[in-house]
């Protein structure tokens, strides 16, 4: 067996543990699933394999992929600011680099002026009912390392909307 496999088999033990054995902050239950990155087409089929074995059990599972959220956020900053944007980040990149535009990102998805990752994904909990659920946030690569850290989402207030039993980050190693 792989060794995502057997993270991913961890995982699911601890999401099937009555209580769940997982960490547990500021009452937002979080786990984050780390893998390698040369793993990603595997982690995906595990992932949706994983969901229908604790959908077959009774729970709710909803994938996020951060990607979108990513994506979401960029397409709102241009909608509030025609000059702010994708565009805007590629053309900083040509102009002054990558970190340049991975540091613009960042503001855009952490201040309250643009759009903030958190608020973006409270929106899409507000749907999910908090009982018997679990979120698992896919894609998390598209943040890249500087972008925005996931392990920062368990202190953003989450816990005040409604919220699943838990939040699995499923994010590549970065070395």
């Amino acid at each position: 067996m792989s060794s995502l496999k057997d993270s991913v088999a961890l995982l699911e033990s601890d999401l099937k543990a009555v209580p769940l054995r997982i960490n547990v902050y500021q009452d937002l239950p979080f786990a984050i699933l780390r893998y390698d990155p040369t793993d990603e087409w595997e982690l995906r089929r595990e992932i949706k394999l994983l969901a229908k074995r604790l959908e077959g059990g009774g729970k709710e599972v909803h994938i996020i992929p951060m990607s979108e959220l990513l994506w979401t956020a960029l397409e709102k900053v241009h909608r509030k600011d025609d000059d702010e944007g994708l565009q805007a980040v590629v053309e900083l990149e040509k102009q002054r680099g990558y970190v340049e535009a991975q540091h613009q990102v960042t503001t855009y998805l952490s201040s309250k002026v643009w759009i903030p990752l958190w608020d973006l994904l409270a929106e899409r909990l507000v749907s999910i009912s908090p009982e018997n659920s679990f979120v698992f946030l896919t894609r998390v690569a598209a943040m890249s390392p500087g972008i925005f850290h996931i392990s920062m989402l368990p202190d953003k207030n989450l816990h005040r909307s409604p919220r699943p039993e838990l939040f699995a980050g499923i994010a590549p190693k970065i070395t």
